[in-house]
């Protein structure tokens, strides 16, 4: 069998402060350089960055890192310039703002070379706090916040409707003659948060029959600064996953009918989730979940 190439793409956005580190942590997996590359995708940093990926090359010169600037600012932009500039047989996104583990490159080669009718997988996502999490946090809040992903210690599909989070996410580079790139609707741009780009390219690989894998073996850490702990950051976030879904289904009635009805539904077991936390005399956590709720909500409904 032959042995599959890796291209691990990173798209990167002002993150002076953490990119050397992932870097530094794909390079130290106990992998043979010759088996990836590392595709580094500016979206136009004007911060350190580059800097930071000059010490890294100075560092691990065996490293076969190339970098691209993608002038066109949107994180879809930055991923689809990946797909194009990967020479590798499967492309594995990692976010800018994380470290992976040491059994991160060869537990994605190892299941793409013994799985060849599986096209898509993804893996253990734990959030690493650069102080601490705060009280309001639930379990719902936290997945939302960090995009804490474990389903588990054993490889599985994802159940219907999970998908894998899309900074830890790998792809059989056919997969995208298939379905298609990244929707530049979607995705951040700059410092604006809108997303569900990788919602929808697994919405249009699950309507193809598309299958996706979870690897609880790759784990990616993700850093949560307290930035992203702030009230303001939790209004900005939670509005932008409403708006993110009304750009996405929007375009088809029926899919947005659908999906409004099921923001009903949600509306239905937020209340019960407030109702259990009042109880256990947990109200911040309750009271989270209900501005969650009315924040994607007022998104949706694209106000």
């Amino acid at each position: 069998m032959k042995p599959v190439k890796l291209s691990v793409i990173i798209c990167t956005y002002n993150r002076d402060k953490y990119i050397y580190n992932v870097l530094k942590s794909i390079a130290e997996n106990d992998f043979p350089k010759n088996r990836y590359e590392i595709v580094l995708v500016n979206n136009n940093c004007t911060d350190q960055t580059e800097k930071e990926c000059s010490r890294f090359v100075q560092n691990f010169s065996d490293v076969d890192l190339k970098i691209f600037k993608e002038s066109n600012q949107g994180l879809s932009y930055a991923r689809n310039r990946g797909v194009s500039e990967a020479g590798g047989d499967v492309l594995v996104y990692v976010d800018d703002d994380a470290v992976v583990n040491s059994e991160y490159l060869k537990t994605y080669a190892d299941f793409f070379e013994t799985h060849p009718e599986v096209d898509a997988a993804g893996g253990r996502i734990d959030p690493r706090y650069e102080t601490r999490e705060p009280d309001w946090f639930s379990k719902y809040i936290r997945q939302l916040i960090t995009a804490k992903l474990d389903l588990g210690k054993h490889e599985r599909r994802f159940p219907k409707g999970k998908f894998p989070g899309g900074g830890n996410a790998a792809y059989r580079k056919t997969v995208f003659d298939r379905v298609g790139l990244f929707n530049v609707e979607l995705g951040r741009k700059g410092t604006g948060l809108i997303g569900a780009e990788e919602k929808d390219l697994f919405d249009k690989m699950t309507d193809q029959g598309i299958q996706f894998f979870y690897l609880p073996n790759a784990v990616l850490y993700h850093i949560i600064p307290d930035s992203k702990l702030t009230r303001d950051y939790f209004e900005r976030w939670t509005y932008a996953i409403g708006k993110s879904e009304y750009l996405r289904t929007h375009s088809s009635r029926k899919k947005y009918l659908k999906r409004i009805f099921r923001e009903i539904v949600k509306w239905g077991g937020t209340a019960v989730l407030w109702l259990r936390f009042l109880v256990c005399l947990q109200p911040k956590k309750g009271n989270k979940l209900i501005r969650f709720r009315y924040n994607v909500t007022r998104g949706l409904l694209g106000r």
